[in-house]
């Protein structure tokens, strides 16, 4: 098992390194006549690119996507479909210096440990660069997702010491999310987290954060039991991410601490349209199959590693040194984490769903 590929009906595989020639992903299993285009692609990829903002790793990266294969006249073929994404900007120079040297909180040691071989520049494929291929298959899952009428939206509800408030953890449409650097939508916290994530850049220095992510119109049944439950498959999804530290469905951890009186989700109506319970603490997932409830759940991310700090460490020959990591990175990661999440829950649900064609004969 090469560790590269996701999924089972709907599967990706990625490939290339953060300073290669390219980025791209092979889906296969992708039913025939969904509608897809570059155009589409791209404007996700706009959302997740380095470069935005002041706050964001100052790479300037087009990423503009080109579909080499599994699309004719606008439309899937049900044969692999292959997107490619091209490196344009890259700065190797920047990482000479790091070439005999282990990075704290980097994949560098253990890559060569594993591996007896590394890429250097930019980490290979530990880079977050590889994690725009799965945006780009994110929208084509999204679009099978679209003939279900679900919706995936998800916005930062904490960067560092800024935290929103729980009354205002309520869902949001994406179109107000997009709207702020941060994607905290809230002016106030906004402006906070800019504050602080400036502060953070004139120190040299880093911080963590956290997402959330909503699932409207989700089938009930979704998932499978045992192994493949839907939030055991989003948790894997998640935690496939880098830097992701942390994920928790519906009332998550507070759930220890609540009487069964308290979480129970108790049916109120059902029919062949719309379920309604009383409450939703289970996140929307039942015994590992989605209820009809809205999904939710966060995703907690750590602090960015590369900071301009000294910190002591040890080369390639095993003697001790102290390094100042130099390079383009950003303060924290989760603002253009935000449509790599979207893509990984779109390609569980997508997943799941054509799983779900076979229970029933």
């Amino acid at each position: 098992m090469s560790g590269n590929s996701f999924g089972n009906y709907f599967k990706i595989t990625t490939f290339g390194e953060s300073h290669g020639p390219a980025i791209g992903v092979t889906i296969d299993g992708c039913p025939a006549q969904i509608p897809i285009s570059e155009e589409i692609i791209n404007q996700a990829l706009s959302r997740r690119k380095p470069g935005q903002s002041a706050i964001s790793s100052p790479r300037k990266e087009s990423d503009e996507c080109k579909i080499i294969s599994g699309v004719f006249n606008g439309l899937t073929t049900g044969t692999p479909l292959t997107i490619l994404i091209e490196n344009n900007n890259q700065q190797s120079k920047d990482y000479e210096p790091l070439k005999e040297v282990y990075r704290p909180g980097h994949a560098d040691f253990v890559y060569q440990q594993k591996y007896g071989i590394r890429d250097h520049r930019g980490g290979g494929r530990s880079s977050a660069r590889e994690t725009a291929a799965r945006v780009a298959a994110g929208v084509v899952a999204n679009q099978i997702l679209k003939n279900y009428n679900i919706e995936i939206s998800s916005y930062v509800f904490s960067i560092g010491e800024v935290t929103l408030p729980m009354e205002l953890r309520t869902e949001y449409p994406s179109d107000v999310i997009n709207q702020f650097i941060t994607r905290i939508p809230d002016t106030v916290y906004d402006e906070k987290a800019i504050q602080y994530l400036n502060t953070l850049k004139e120190q040299g220095d880093s911080c963590g954060g956290a997402i959330i992510c909503f699932v409207k119109n989700c089938p009930i049944g979704l998932g499978n039991p045992v192994f493949d439950k839907l939030n055991a498959m989003l948790a894997h999804a998640m935690f496939s991410i880098n830097a992701v530290k942390g994920f928790e469905i519906g009332q998550g951890l507070h759930s220890s601490t609540m009487k069964g009186s308290e979480y129970n989700d108790s049916l109120v109506s059902f029919d062949d349209h719309q379920t309604q319970y009383h409450s939703n603490n289970e996140g929307g997932i039942t015994g590992g199959l989605s209820n009809g409830n809205t999904i939710y759940f966060s995703t907690y991310f750590k602090p960015v590693s590369s900071i301009k700090h000294t910190q002591s460490t040890l080369n390639t020959s095993n003697q001790p040194i102290d390094i100042n990591v130099e390079g383009r990175h950003d303060p924290c990661v989760v603002p253009r984490a935000v449509p790599i999440l979207e893509a990984m829950t779109a390609l569980v649900l997508a997943d799941a769903i054509l799983s779900a064609k076979n229970d029933r004969i």
